[in-house]
Parts: C-alpha cells; sequence; structure tokens
C-alpha cells in the first residue's frame, strides 16, 4: 500500500509539472520546457505569423495559421536570411530560412493569473544579420527577477526592407519596404492576444533592443500602428533619428528597381519566382544599399522625426543611452598618427570650413586627448548623437519620464589571448552592454568576466528590470539616477553615478549634418 501510494504521488507530481509546461495561444497548444533547478519555462520556436514564402514574400505579415495538435516549442526556430556579417554573433537556431517568423518566451510565472511586466526584447545587427536564439539575449536570467522575456525574429536585409514600384501598386496601404518592421509590429500583436497565458500582462509591455534593435524601439515608438501596444521603451545605441535613418519611398523605390536589374528581371513576378538564397548572394555585390526603413506612408505616415516633433510618438516612460567606445579613434584618424596636427587635417577633410568648431567641441592638445576626442566624435557620429537625438526629442514633445544613461565599461581581457595582440580597449565597444544588461555574462565564454563584471551587471540588470516593472529605474540601495531633463545622465562602470551630461552643446552643434528627414 505504501508503495503503491509514493509511486501515484509521483505520477501526480509529474502530470503537474508536464502540465505547466502547455500553454493554449490563440493559433493552438503549445508544450515547452520547464528549467527544474529556476522554475523558469521557455517556449521556443513559436509561429507569430504564416510564413513570408511564395507571394507572401515582400508582404506584411499574414496571421500564423492555427494548429490542432500540440505543438512542441523546445528548440528555436529558424534564423532569417541573412549573410555572415558580424563575428560575435552565435547562433543556436535551427538553420536560416525565409519562414523565419518565430519568437520565444521565458517565463517565472506557474499560470495566467500572474499578470507579470514582459520584456520584447528586439536584436540587433543592422538591419543585415542577427536572430532571437543569440545567448546574450537568452531571457532566463530576466524571468529569475520576476519578467515575462520574449526574444523575436524579423525579416532583414532585403527580405525585410525592400521597396519597388509595383510593390507599392500591389500594397492596399499604397506603402513598400518595413516589412521586417511590421514583423515586429505583428508580433508586438500576438503578444497582446496571447502573453496573458504565459502569466504575462499585456498593459506593461516594455520593448527593448540594442543597435538595429533600438532602431526598432524608436520605430515603434513612432508608428502609428503599434504605439498603443507598448507601455514602456529601452533603446541601447541608436534611433531612426540619424542612425539608419528612414529614407523617403521614391529613393528606396529606385533602390530596388537597381537591385532588381542586377538579378536580370523586369517584373516583381520573376523577382519573386528567384530562391532566396540567390537574392540573398547578390545583397554581396558591390554598391547594394544597405538596409533602411522607409517613409512609405503607412508605418510612418510622415518621417520619425516630424512625428518626434510633433509628439506623435507614444508617449511613454524611456530609457535610452550609448557606449562610451561606439567606435574607435582610428575611424577618424585612419592610419594617422594620434597628433594634433593630423587630427586637425581630419577634420578639416570632414568639416571643411566648419573644421574650428568641431575642434572646439572636441578638443586636444597631444595625442592621449587626440584619442579620446576622435573616439568621442566617431562615437557620436556613428550612433550616440541619434541615441541623444531621440532621448531629447522625445522628452521634448512627450509627458513621460526619460533617463539616459553612458555605458563606459571596457570588456574584460580574453580567455584565450588573440594570437595578434590588440591595444587595449579605450571604452566600452558598441553592443558590450548588451549581457551585462540581460544577466548573461556566463552565456559568453570569450571573455575572463571578473567581480568586478558581474557588480556591474547586477546593477544594470536591476536599473533594466526596475524600469520594466515600474517605468523608473531607480530602486532601494541603487544610486540614484535623475530624469533626463535635469541635464545628468547615469555613467554606468564599476563606480555607477550620476554625472553632468555634457553633451548637448556638440550635439546641437552637429544637428546641421543630419537630413531632418
Amino acid at each position: 500500500m505504501k508503495l503503491t501510494f509514493v509511486v501515484l504521488t509521483i505520477l501526480i507530481l509529474f502530470a503537474g509539472s508536464h502540465a505547466q509546461t502547455k500553454v493554449k495561444t490563440t493559433n493552438g497548444v503549445v508544450e515547452g520546457m520547464v528549467d527544474t533547478a529556476t522554475g523558469v519555462r521557455s517556449f521556443k520556436g513559436i509561429p507569430y505569423a504564416t510564413p513570408p514564402v511564395g507571394n507572401l514574400r515582400w508582404q506584411p505579415p499574414q496571421p500564423a495559421e492555427n494548429w490542432k495538435a500540440v505543438r512542441k516549442a523546445d528548440q528555436f526556430g529558424p534564423r532569417c536570411m541573412q549573410r555572415p556579417i558580424f563575428s560575435d554573433m552565435v547562433f543556436r537556431s535551427n538553420g536560416m530560412s525565409e519562414d523565419c517568423l518565430y519568437l520565444n518566451v521565458w517565463t517565472p510565472a506557474k499560470s495566467g493569473a500572474a499578470k507579470l511586466p514582459v520584456l520584447v526584447y528586439f536584436y540587433g545587427g543592422g538591419f543585415a544579420s542577427g536572430d532571437g536564439s543569440e545567448p546574450r539575449y537568452e531571457g532566463a536570467s530576466m524571468a529569475q527577477k520576476g519578467v515575462v522575456a520574449l526574444t523575436v525574429n524579423y525579416r532583414l536585409a532585403v527580405f525585410g526592407f525592400f521597396s519597388h514600384p509595383e510593390l507599392t501598386k500591389e500594397s492596399p496601404h499604397h506603402a513598400s519596404g518595413n516589412y521586417g518592421l511590421l514583423d515586429q509590429t505583428a508580433a508586438l500583436r500576438w503578444v497582446q492576444q496571447n502573453i496573458a497565458a504565459f502569466g504575462g500582462d499585456p498593459k506593461r509591455v516594455t520593448i527593448a533592443g540594442e543597435s538595429a534593435g533600438s532602431v526598432s524601439v524608436s520605430a515603434q515608438m513612432a508608428s502609428p500602428l503599434s504605439k498603443d501596444l507598448i507601455a514602456r521603451a529601452i533603446g541601447e545605441s541608436g534611433s531612426l533619428l540619424g542612425t539608419l535613418a528612414a529614407m523617403p519611398l521614391e529613393e528606396a523605390e529606385k533602390n530596388g528597381v537597381t537591385f532588381a536589374t542586377s538579378l536580370g528581371v523586369n517584373s516583381l513576378a520573376e523577382l519573386r519566382a528567384k530562391s532566396a538564397q540567390e537574392i540573398l548572394d547578390a545583397t554581396a555585390k558591390p554598391g547594394t544599399p544597405w538596409p533602411t526603413p522607409t517613409v512609405d506612408g503607412y508605418l510612418f505616415p510622415k518621417s520619425p522625426f516630424e512625428i518626434y516633433a510633433a509628439g506623435e510618438q507614444a508617449h511613454v516612460p524611456l530609457m535610452v543611452g550609448s557606449n562610451s567606445e561606439e567606435n574607435p579613434y582610428v575611424v577618424i584618424l585612419g592610419r594617422d598618427a594620434p597628433t594634433v596636427e593630423n587630427y586637425r587635417k581630419a577634420l578639416q577633410k570632414l568639416y571643411a570650413d566648419k573644421a574650428d568648431q568641431i575642434f572646439n567641441l572636441y578638443p586636444a592638445s597631444n595625442e592621449e586627448e587626440v584619442k579620446g576626442a576622435a573616439q568621442d566624435l566617431a562615437s557620436d557620429r556613428f550612433i550616440s548623437y541619434s541615441t541623444w537625438k531621440w532621448i531629447d526629442l522625445a522628452t521634448k514633445t512627450g509627458s513621460k519620464p526619460s533617463y539616459y544613461y553612458l555605458y563606459s565599461r571596457p570588456r574584460p581581457a580574453l580567455r584565450t589571448p588573440s594570437p595578434t595582440p590588440m591595444p587595449p580597449p579605450r571604452g566600452a565597444a558598441h553592443s558590450a552592454e548588451i549581457e551585462y544588461a540581460m544577466g548573461n555574462l556566463d552565456s559568453n565564454k570569450v571573455y575572463a568576466w571578473t567581480p568586478d563584471d558581474y557588480k556591474i551587471s547586477k546593477v544594470l540588470q536591476s536599473y533594466f528590470v526596475n524600469f520594466i516593472k515600474t517605468g523608473n529605474p531607480n530602486g532601494p540601495g541603487m544610486p540614484s539616477w535623475p530624469q533626463f531633463g535635469e541635464g545628468k545622465r547615469m555613467v554606468i562602470d564599476v563606480q555607477t553615478r550620476a554625472e553632468p551630461e555634457k553633451v548637448r552643446q556638440r550635439y546641437q552643434f552637429l544637428d546641421q549634418f543630419y537630413a531632418q528627414r
């Protein structure tokens, strides 16, 4: 009798544990996995749209089809079509395919009644590469902090950002070009319809991303299609207001015609008949434009600059920032030695009659100062200016608090020294903060993380979690983070602290060099 009771107890416990991994979505039941050590449930490779293949190539995402049997959600879906551009990307995806519109969920909730805050993270990669399976975006650590975390795949390169007159003509919205961003919007609609079943609160959705993911966040805030689907926003390095700025539809269509001609086709039907690999290979040809959003009249009724200037973006709490070495000083100086003379020559080439004004804003009197000034200018030209412009405009025309940071922690030494000795980093490189913010240092085996790195990760992730939960990064025991309008920014490093912003004068001068389109 005693043995029978034990067996029954085990069976009941197993059945309960097994049932917890099944969730009913609007399209059908998915069965994920549970980490018995943490209790976090994960659901990978959930389709949020119909595969964009065949005649659905270069179409807005269509709703996912329903399924009847329980769908296994225990492995990542395929990553979207992309060339191997960035060496720091590590994929766990199930291959690569046009059929790539899948998302992943990590939840600590035991039931659908939990109503926990939600984080939707968009990966970076210049709209040309990236994937929701990358370990640095893993959502399990965030889930252990009480957040339902998601990563979302969206179309890339020419599959996600391609305009053509025939596409515009066939569109009921007379629009073409922003398919990758429309994928993200579709995923946000899926979240509204389904995240409660995973224990999330659809009224507390924070969108976040780094680089092109950050640009995506600024885009979703600007679009009337999505601005009501989000409650808060986090941007790490980049915005539409300068970085990967949206181009006019007519210009994008011309680029599309040129690309089609390079493939030897004369119609949209012929272009859709090409294999995905043929089209992807063609993007490697010299002169192929980099994928960028489009002012299409649908996702963006007018330019993002105009939307933000008019205060028509989503009015949500906003937390954004950039890194101290988004670009190294050699981007300005090239192979020339970092002398003051060479620095002035470089500025003359870049800014002509305004070179002296730039020098006064980025001054240097010796080689070490040249390195620092040129690094700051290179970073600003690349991505830091556009990040500041975003928060500055959103704060001026919005109605919610905003918070600005500078992430300055250089990565530590490599675990395995490089055969080619490299100079030590002068600051935090582009994308260096991701693992810290998401609590995923241990997922990156390249660097020899130190106690200071774990300390910084704990602080930065706590700021993220607090913001995701409340719209305010501050919390007990944390260095106080003032709002953006107070003229200060948070410097994230071993000694995290608030400092005067220092960059406004520079960026107001740089305004003139960026097309406000």
